[in-house]
């Protein structure tokens, strides 16, 4: 739905997005410009009860500001290397939002370097939560804070939303209490999620919405990836720093 606007595009494989930062020096070379992106996301759940608390939590910490605390679970230590790629680049954006967090909130941050993830009891008060990688197995560690945002790098988190049993990340995070989460319907490649570092960082600085957030730090249009949330919901309005022209 993102690139409603075109005629023609190859459906086959993914495109490049105008509005991903680490493309911007590259935009003259780009199929697409930027008005011929939609901003989309959806709202959607296992019930139309956990739809209907979704925007109610969305308006909710909106109001008074998301509060709680950030947990970041990477799987290794900081690399020493550059130019990384793949799962490391990841891993090391992982890191990076974590810093980011500390530096542009009062959030507590908790950041996980080991390869086991986080475990029941781990995460109270979890507001922000970026991680992997548990393949179709939700780990039920965290106490969603009202209003909360998060997701789980991994394949095939949102194959399914209603599926009774399934234990994908998205339904379940949902399920759970989370207001705002991002997945995959099938293999979307590492590369294909949002960078944490660029989708923490945009959500942190209270002027960016949910849905700007997102479509400043995804690479790729027309893929395999779905943003659920309220499009407009800004978590950290109340603590707006600057006012950057898209």
């Amino acid at each position: 739905m993102a690139l409603l606007l075109n005629e023609a595009y190859s459906l086959e494989k993914w495109q490049p997005n105008p509005f991903f930062v680490g493309f911007q020096k590259q935009r003259d070379k780009l199929p697409f410009n930027k008005d011929q992106v939609l901003f989309v996301s959806r709202l959607d759940a296992s019930s139309p009860e956990i739809v209907r608390r979704i925007i109610d939590d969305s308006l909710m910490a909106e109001s008074r500001r998301l509060s709680g605390q950030a947990y970041y679970d990477a799987r290794w230590r900081f690399p020493e290397k550059k130019n990384l790629q793949g799962y490391a680049l990841y891993d090391a954006s992982i890191h990076r939002a974590a810093k980011v967090t500390g530096q542009l909130s009062s959030l507590p941050v908790h950041l996980n370097q080991k390869e086991a993830l986080f475990q029941a009891g781990d995460a109270p008060l979890a507001a922000l939560y970026c991680g992997w990688y548990s393949l179709g197995k939700y780990v039920d560690a965290f106490d969603w804070q009202q209003g909360a945002v998060g997701y789980h790098i991994a394949s095939s988190e949102c194959t399914t939303l209603k599926k009774p049993g399934s234990q994908v990340w998205c339904k379940r995070m949902l399920e759970d209490g989370i207001a705002a989460t991002i997945g995959p319907v099938a293999e979307p490649y590492v590369q294909g999620f949002p960078l944490p570092e660029l989708f923490f960082g945009f959500l942190l600085d209270g002027y960016y919405t949910l849905v700007e957030s997102y479509f400043l730090s995804t690479p790729w249009l027309s893929w395999q990836m779905i943003l659920i949330g309220d499009p407009l919901y800004r978590p950290f309005r109340n603590v707006t720093r600057s006012k950057k022209d898209l």
